[in-house]
């Protein structure tokens, strides 16, 4: 008997890329799960109800979503600090997506059986791809394993008719300046909520969600200087939540 088959859904271009190709490949999941943070942008959830509804007309499961007792959002303004990945750990990746998909395949599978998972990160990213630390899951990463990078994952949600945005927080410490900006053009109350956190957190090693600089300042700042600096001035520390998408 196989292994049951697990889909980790981010949200973004690469996992709905990954569900089209396994479609084709006549390759049906025994669950699909979304971790919510409980900080996903509308074009997340948009999303997400939209594949979740292709997924029910290919014959697949449809996509449960699961969530962490409380927000992360919730949580940082509760610990008047920011996401973990701010200060250099990914502990929230941990808390709000691999922990509460964990206990959802337990109450669905059983705690001891085996299983695979199949998680998006693509062709370009194969130094992410980590075997599992628990010996019953078998991490499976089929984007890499079929050669496919992130420009054929956004033709393959394209032909599929299928919405293939980033997926990330909007409180994300591991954003681009330009993608900053772009989320208070279109989203200016999220942004406003991202700065709450950052006014709100007591902060030493690091100077706000932009671990060198803070979001409140760049945004005031925006048109004049700080427009000058590029996105490579600050390491990158790839979010654990992140799935890839348009950029």
């Amino acid at each position: 008997m196989n292994a049951p088959l697990i889909v980790a859904y981010g949200g973004g271009a690469n996992s709905t890329a990954m569900l089209v190709e396994m479609r084709r490949r006549n390759m049906v999941p025994d669950l699909i799960l979304f971790a919510d943070t409980g900080g996903e942008r509308p074009e997340t959830y948009e999303t997400v109800r939209k594949v979740s509804e292709w997924c029910y007309a290919n014959g697949f499961p449809q996509i449960q979503i699961v969530k962490a007792s409380i927000s992360l959002e919730s949580d940082c303004l509760t610990r008047k600090a920011l996401p973990s990945i701010a200060y250099g750990f990914k502990t929230c990746s941990d808390r709000w997506k691999a922990r509460p998909q964990k206990t959802a395949i337990s109450k669905t599978i059983g705690a001891s059986t085996p299983y695979t998972c199949a998680i998006g990160y693509d062709a370009g990213e194969s130094r992410r791809a980590r075997k599992s630390q628990d010996e019953k899951v078998t991490n499976w990463f089929p984007l890499i394993e079929c050669g496919i990078y992130r420009e054929d994952c956004l033709r393959i949600c394209k032909e599929a008719g299928l919405p293939a945005h980033k997926s990330s927080c909007f409180f994300c410490p591991s954003m681009k300046r330009r993608e900053i900006i772009q989320l208070a053009k279109d989203h200016p109350d999220l942004a406003a909520r991202a700065i709450a956190m950052e006014e709100n957190a007591e902060l030493t090693s690091v100077k706000g969600l932009g671990r060198s600089f803070s979001w409140k300042e760049f945004l005031a700042n925006e048109a004049g200087q700080t427009r000058l600096f590029s996105d490579h001035e600050v390491p990158e520390i790839p979010c654990g939540c992140y799935d890839g998408g348009a950029e």
